[in-house]
């Protein structure tokens, strides 16, 4: 049985051996929303198809056009198994739904490091990604950069009131770290990033090093809702 959860995901949940994020482009706010209501009913008429699949959440994109896909796998395997059996019937429902849906690819990661306030009770009202890119596969400097980033995070002595969490991850090919931060609104991530100095990127040499480390190739901040959350019933 699949059912539906309006909680977020444990980004830390030791479980998830695999995590994997996937991105979709659909082109305007109406196909996002039809797109998540087709996924939703693809999903929820049909078992919960993987023992080896903690939970499956879908995000829609603040550009209008896109969706992120955020999905726990116990392991590779695990999600290799599923792609052999169950993915292809759901990928052309939703197809036949929501025509012309450009798939842009998926990423697989590893989570490596979290930072949060013990206790906080607050839900996340926006989720912000931030997908870096450097300029080739380096495993120890993928460890390094979020350990820099971790580092100048925990010495900022006023961090903006609006950041609850950060979720770092890194990509099993070497190549890329993925934040997944949680604010409580896209206005309390926007206003601290309006104020260098108050929590993100603030005018201090630890953040000048994260900034200008050695390989790194690109930085994409994106802003997505969370949307849809499926769990094993």
């Amino acid at each position: 049985m699949t059912r539906r959860t309006e909680t977020h995901p444990d980004l830390t949940d030791p479980r998830a051996g695999a995590p994997f994020f996937s991105h979709w482009r659909v082109g305007t706010p109406l196909r996002q929303r039809q797109t998540v209501e087709a996924v939703a009913a693809v999903w929820e008429r049909r078992p919960w198809p993987a023992d080896g699949l903690l939970g499956y959440h879908l995000y829609t994109g603040h550009d209008t056009a896109t969706l992120m896909h955020y999905s726990q796998w116990a392991s590779e395997q695990a999600y290799e198994a599923f792609v052999k059996t169950h993915r292809q019937e759901r990928v052309d429902e939703i197809d036949t739904v929501v025509p012309g849906i450009e798939r842009l690819g998926l990423g697989r990661y590893r989570h490596y490091r979290s930072v949060a306030r013990d206790g906080d009770p607050r839900v996340p009202g926006c989720i912000v990604i931030v997908d870096i890119e450097f300029d080739g596969p380096d495993p120890d400097r993928q460890r390094a950069w979020v350990d820099a980033v971790i580092d100048a995070l925990e010495s900022e002595p006023n961090p903006h009131p609006g950041g609850i969490s950060a979720h770092f991850h890194l990509s099993t090919d070497g190549t890329r770290v993925l934040n997944y931060a949680e604010w409580e609104s896209a206005q309390a991530h926007l206003d601290a990033l309006a104020a260098p100095g108050d929590g993100i990127g603030s005018a201090s040499d630890r953040w000048e090093r994260v900034q200008t480390w050695p390989g790194l190739k690109s930085s994409v901040v994106s802003r997505y809702d969370h949307a849809l959350g499926l769990i094993p019933g």
